[in-house]
């Protein structure tokens, strides 16, 4: 008897610990969740250039914005599968209500949330590779952006053209689609993408599709080539091509210096000269250093754009001088980043533009 009932405590207390010990054996899947803040105030140095002189950017001469605001979500759903969801904010002017007697509409320039990413990472054991399958991070400029390193001050290259100039590049940092990233060696590493070509904010809207690739060259550590090129048909009969090409050297600890350069062409931007209208390219390069003084508490960046809005144009042409300072002041979590934006001009009617602002980065 006293041996029968000693059995059925011990099974008592195994099936009572059993759930415990469930709990301890199996390990959630990693979650994280993190949030990065690019906050700014500006002011214009300058009264009386291209930019600063107009009535609209005197009256918004000294301001504070939220320029970016993300907030993502990572789950590493297994080994080879992780899955990532990112909001992003930004202003815009949405129309909320209409007043029907006053024949008028009603805007709201509140920091709107939108998604940005919603996609699958799969990383089979074959050439370290990386599939991102959804609402992708695209191939255009990403490595450019990493070596560059301030997307909080501003946008690289092929990225921030459109914003600075007023020409509009067919690049996006996100879009619907599918990437490949992978190394054959350490020497050399390539990525392929395809996706709608309509960037994430907006809904597909042909039957035509963008193929981008690039090919990067590492032929010594601290030196790395890469070339790259995208392809979309406009129209059955027109096509849009990128062309962009980069120079990373960091053999100097804590010292890089980088080169980027990018055409595009597409069939269905044209000029009239001469009562003729002709096909126009679309080009640019940018040169930029960063030095790290004190890993993790203070560096500095400089940068130089040179912009071709259109080859049939020269007078068009301008250039952008970016000059900063990097204070970790909170540590990682928060950073100051003072710096100066100088813009000039080919066209001597157009007077130089010159504007500080104070960046707050937050990141936690």
């Amino acid at each position: 008897m006293k041996t029968a009932r000693k059995w059925v405590l011990a099974l008592t207390a195994a099936a009572a610990l059993a759930p415990l010990a469930g709990a301890q054996t199996t390990t959630p899947p990693p979650q994280t969740f993190t949030t990065t803040v690019y906050f700014d105030y500006s002011y214009n140095l300058t009264k009386d250039g291209y930019l600063t002189g107009t009535p609209a950017a005197q009256a918004l001469s000294n301001k504070f914005a939220f320029r970016r605001a993300y907030f993502t979500y990572e789950n590493k759903i297994s080994d080879f599968l992780k899955f990532r969801f990112r909001y992003d904010a930004d202003n815009t002017a949405n129309i909320t209500s209409v007043d029907f007697v006053k024949s008028s509409t009603k805007k709201d320039d509140k920091l709107r949330p939108f998604i940005k990413h919603v996609y699958l990472e799969w990383s089979p054991n074959f050439l370290q590779s990386k599939v991102n399958v959804g609402m992708i991070e695209t191939i255009s400029f990403k490595l450019a952006e990493d070596r560059w390193g301030y997307r909080s001050v501003a946008k690289t290259l092929l990225d921030g053209y459109k914003d600075i100039t007023g020409i509009e590049i067919d690049q996006t940092s996100a879009d619907l689609g599918a990437t490949w990233k992978g190394t054959i060696s350490k020497e050399l590493r390539l990525g392929l993408g395809l996706h709608n070509g309509s960037h994430y904010s907006h809904i597909e809207t042909d039957k035509f599709k963008k193929l981008s690739g690039f090919l990067q060259l590492v032929p010594v550590r601290g030196l790395s080539l890469v070339g790259f090129m995208d392809y979309e048909k406009q129209t059955d009969a027109d096509k849009a091509v990128t062309y962009k090409a980069d120079v990373y050297f960091d053999m100097i600890k804590n010292f890089n210096v980088s080169f980027e350069w990018f055409q595009y062409k597409n069939d269905t931007y044209k000029t009239k000269i001469d009562g003729v209208d002709k096909n126009y390219k679309i080009g640019g390069w940018s040169i930029f250093a960063t030095y790290k003084i004190k890993t993790d508490k203070l560096g500095i960046f400089a940068r130089y754009d040179a912009y071709q809005p259109t080859s049939l144009d020269s007078t068009k042409d301008q250039s952008l001088i970016i000059l900063g300072l990097d204070w970790f002041a909170w540590g990682s979590t928060g950073r100051l980043q003072p710096n100066v934006w100088i813009y000039n001009y080919k066209d001597s009617a157009r007077k130089t533009d010159i504007v500080f602002a104070m960046t707050f980065f937050l990141s936690f």
